[in-house]
């Protein structure tokens, strides 16, 4: 067996991360990693508390569910909750962020996105280039998630 290298291990924890999404639109993980150590882990879900889509159906606003909060705003939650800094950390998601979470993780200072798959928003490409964010792919596989 050939031991994987970081990043997909990484990227393999986050397609695990995703199998505990409760939206059935789309299943996300993500995982925050700094000099090798996982600091924490989100996947897309209902508001703590609230009743999940794959309950109860989804709030959809323009196309998308709005009662879902993205793996990667999860995952930076989980970490201020418990006081962890992700200043400086990597991101492995299983789709790339969306516009909002891209803004996020910019700001919460990670400087690097692993991402699974392509989703949606064309612009965090230019504006990680402007940053200095790199935006890395490691393709997925969906039957996978």
């Amino acid at each position: 067996m050939t031991r994987v290298s970081w990043e997909q291990y990484f990227m393999n924890i986050a397609k695990e991360v995703a199998s505990r999404s409760t939206c059935d639109r789309k299943h996300v993980g993500a995982l925050i990693v700094r000099d090798k150590t996982i600091l924490s882990t989100g996947y897309n879900g209902s508001i703590r508390g609230m009743p999940h889509c794959d309950e109860v159906g989804h709030l959809m606003e323009n196309g998308h569910c709005v009662a879902t909060i993205h793996a990667e705003t999860n995952a930076i939650l989980q970490a201020a909750k418990n006081g962890v800094m992700v200043d400086g950390g990597e991101v492995f998601i299983t789709a790339s962020p969306c516009w909002p979470c891209f803004k996020m993780l910019a700001n919460a200072g990670i400087k690097k996105i692993y991402y699974g798959e392509f989703y949606r928003d064309e612009r965090i490409f230019d504006v990680a280039k402007r940053l200095g964010i790199e935006l890395i792919n490691i393709p997925v596989k969906q039957e996978e998630l």
